[in-house]
Parts: C-alpha cells; sequence; structure tokens
C-alpha cells in the first residue's frame, strides 16, 4: 500500500467520523449512527466485514483492518444538541452519495453544507415557540386561558435566560438550574394577579421546556437495542437535567417562602379528569407538540404532521385512560404506541427519520402534575405520616408514566426497523453492485 492509498483511506475514515459525530451531536439514536455510518462506509467502498466501530456518548472510534494493514482513527463528540434536519439530511446525503455517484469531494462539500447549515427558526421564534410549548402544556392539565398566557410568557423568558446563560459559557447544568429558578419565580408572582381562575396551574408548565425528552427516549431505544454504554450515559445525562431543573424549582419556592401548605394542597386538589372539551385539549396538544418541534429544529413543512401527531397521542391516551378506565400509564403507552405506529407508515410518506415524527408528537403526554405533586411531596417534608408514601407514589406514576412513553415510541420503531432491515440491506447491494458495473466502486 502506498502513501498515497494510506492518505486515501485516512481521509475516508475522517469523513466517516464527520459523519459519525454530527449524528450524534444532533441527537441520534445509537443505531442510526451505526446503520448511517456503515453505509457511509460503503459507498467509500469499505468492506462491512473490515468496519469495526465503537460509538460511545464522548467517543467515536473506527477501525478498518485485514490480513495486513490496520487503520484506527478517533473522533470526539463535545456539542451535544438536538437537530432533526440535521438527522434527517445525512440519512438522505448516505443514499444520494451511492446512488448518484458521489466522489469524496462531492460528499464532503455536502456534508460541511449540513454541518453549517443555519437553524430553521431564529432564538426568537424558537423561544416564542417554547413559550406557547409551556403554555399548552398548562392548559393540558386544566388551566384557563389567562394562565396559559401566563405559562408562555414565564417558559418565553426562562428559556431566553437559558440562552444567555450558555452563550455567557456557564455550566449547561446551571443554565438550565437558572432558567427553571427565574420561571418559577415568575409563576409565582402571576398568581397575585388575580386574572385567572387557575392561579397556580402556571408553576406546574413553566419550566418543562427543560424536561430532556429526546435522550430519554434515546436512553431506551439504545437499552433495548443493546447499546448499553451509550442508553447509561443518556440516562446519566437525563437524571442531571432534571436535578438542575428541579434545583431551580425548590430554590425558588425557599427562596419567595412560598406558602407551601397552601401551593401543595392546590397541586394535591388538581382533578387528573378532563373538564373541557376533546378539541380544547386537541388544540393545547397541537401547540405543545409544534413548539417542541421548534426547539428540535425540524423542517417547517413537518410542523402540521406533529400537531396532527400530538393531538392523537393526547386524545388516544385521555381515551383509554377515562373512557376505557385502564389509567394514565396505559392511556400513555397507548398513545404514543399509536403515533409511533403511523410513523412506521408516515416515513416512507414524508421521507423522515421515525424519531423526527414520533418525539415531538408525544411530548405532550409528560405527565407534569405528577411530577410536580412528587417534588412538592419531598420538598415539603414535616414527618407527617404517609407524606413519603405519598410523595413515592406520585414519583413512581410519573417515573412509569415516563417510561411507557418512551417504550410506546421505540417498541414499534425497533420492530419496523427489523422487518425492512432486509430489504434496505438488497437495495443498498443492488444500488453498489449498480456502481460497480459503472466502475465507480474501488474497494479500500
Amino acid at each position: 500500500m502506498t502513501d498515497k492509498d494510506v492518505l486515501l483511506v485516512r481521509r475516508k475514515l475522517d469523513l466517516l467520523l464527520r459523519t459519525g459525530k454530527l449524528l450524534m451531536e444532533s441527537a441520534a439514536d445509537t443505531n442510526r449512527i451505526e446503520r448511517n455510518m456503515k453505509r457511509v462506509a460503503a459507498f467509500m467502498g469499505i468492506p462491512d466485514d473490515k468496519l469495526h466501530l465503537d460509538i460511545r456518548w464522548s467517543m467515536i472510534l473506527v477501525n478498518v483492518s485485514d490480513e495486513r494493514y490496520s487503520f484506527s482513527k478517533f473522533q470526539k463528540c463535545e456539542k451535544h444538541g438536538i437537530n432533526m434536519t440535521t438527522i434527517s439530511l445525512i440519512s438522505k446525503l448516505s443514499w444520494r452519495a451511492i446512488e448518484q455517484d458521489y466522489s469524496l469531494d462531492k460528499y464532503e462539500e455536502e456534508l460541511e453544507k449540513i454541518a453549517h447549515r443555519p437553524r430553521n427558526y431564529t432564538p426568537y421564534l424558537v423561544a416564542i415557540g417554547t413559550g406557547f410549548a409551556c403554555g399548552g402544556f398548562c392548559k393540558l392539565f386544566g388551566c384557563d386561558w389567562i394562565a396559559f398566557l401566563f405559562a408562555s410568557i414565564c417558559a418565553f423568558i426562562g428559556f431566553r435566560i437559558r440562552t444567555r446563560c450558555i452563550e455567557a459559557g456557564f455550566n449547561t447544568y446551571m443554565s438550565m438550574g437558572i432558567a427553571a429558578f427565574i420561571a418559577t419565580c415568575l409563576a409565582y408572582a402571576s398568581s397575585f394577579s388575580g386574572l385567572s381562575a387557575t392561579p397556580y396551574h402556571p408553576l406546574l408548565a413553566c419550566a418543562l421546556f427543560i424536561v430532556p425528552g429526546v435522550p430519554l427516549i434515546n436512553f431506551v431505544d439504545d437499552m433495548i437495542d443493546n447499546h448499553l454504554l451509550v442508553g447509561i450515559t443518556r440516562a446519566a445525562n437525563t437524571v442531571m437535567t432534571i436535578g438542575a431543573m428541579t434545583f431551580g424549582i425548590a430554590f425558588a419556592m425557599r427562596l419567595l417562602e412560598m406558602d407551601d401548605v397552601e401551593i401543595d394542597h392546590k397541586f394535591s386538589e388538581l382533578s387528573m379528569i378532563p373538564h373541557d372539551p376533546y378539541y380544547v385539549y386537541a388544540i393545547a396538544a397541537a401547540i405543545s407538540a409544534v413548539g417542541f418541534s421548534m426547539i428540535f429544529n425540524i423542517q417547517r413543512r413537518l410542523l402540521w404532521v406533529v400537531a396532527i401527531g400530538g393531538i392523537v397521542s393526547v386524545c388516544t391516551r385521555n381515551f383509554v385512560n377515562f373512557e376505557l378506565g385502564y389509567g394514565p400509564v396505559i392511556g400513555s403507552f397507548m398513545g404514543s404506541f399509536v403515533v409511533s405506529l403511523i410513523a412506521v407508515k408516515a416515513v416512507h410518506w414524508f421521507h423522515v427519520p421515525n424519531h423526527v415524527l414520533t418525539i415531538p408528537s408525544v411530548i405532550p403526554m409528560i405527565p407534569g402534575v405528577l411530577m410536580y405533586r412528587s417534588l412538592m411531596g419531598f420538598i415539603n417534608l414535616h414527618g407527617v405520616i404517609g407524606e413519603v408514601t405519598n410523595a413515592f407514589f406520585n414519583g413512581i406514576n410519573s417515573a412509569l408514566i415516563i417510561l411507557c412513553i418512551s417504550l410506546g415510541v421505540a417498541v414499534p420503531n425497533i420492530f419496523a426497523r427489523r422487518y425492512i432491515a432486509k430489504d434496505r440491506q438488497r437495495y443498498l447491494q443492488k444500488e453498489l453492485e449498480k456502481r460497480r458495473l459503472r466502475g465507480k466502486f474501488i474497494e479500500w
């Protein structure tokens, strides 16, 4: 192997690692990262039996070796965020590179365009969407429209403060804690306005933009797919995020000396049974789903699709929970399961990965009331018999609901992926054979 061949192999590995890095830093699940990297390797002429991948949260390793040579390269992953558009574009690029006989220069050019592509929404537009998303949550919890507006304003300000803190170089978790603290303080201040008949509801929803829905669903997906190390790391990140949010809320309550007994009593009185017509919950669910879609940087053309997904998930949950009487855990599972099942077919209509449609659609089912009841229960422990039991009961129920939402999204996608994997592999081999006949395919 000449020096020129060595440089070519190392360039291929570099492009392969940059592809994996973009996917990991955009919050793709590990199975998708692996599939896309193997497809790009096939485009580059690297045989699957000579390719070895080790994908982790902060580092990706690629090794290519045969009986005579071995090449290894590492890539650090540092700036983790959520960018569904990047995930979609890389998936399309990996197929297009094979079908259209891209050169390495052309592939690198397209990859750089994706890496430097501006987000679909301006920062202030995302903040407005975030505010309305939390307002939609508040409406799903049973508030009136004035409280919806208060929750939206508080979440908007909290989200902008978190963004500013991150831009100033603050620790990510510290930024979340500060944002939750300020949003909670503003929500508490709004309760004195006297304009709303449900003044405490904004406290439940104003900081829910911090809830790590994507890492949590990816954690379940990774664990089911046996990517244990990445899954555990995602779980730890989820725990840290929720801990930062909880600290900000608890600190606000202590600093402002809120009436613990009154607030706890108000939260415990909140009914879990819907009192509004289904169309009201449908509107609130659509608003929340669209708002979170903007945070996740989903393509504009898909916003209406995600809005319908949010309506389907929430209305299915309410029907199974209240009309059929199976409870919130089974109701939440069925809501996410139905959306994920529809998305298995819909991904072929809209040409996007499954999670782009499913995750924003199921976020409105987050059990905010139970989460806050549990949080308030632990914050306000006074040694009274039954306090710990009640706090754990609410906490376990909310955890079960979130787990079932994650499972409902993951299970249909995993089974469908395995079902269509053979078809995709056959199609891949067919396209590679066409490249060989055109004289465009050269193994490493």
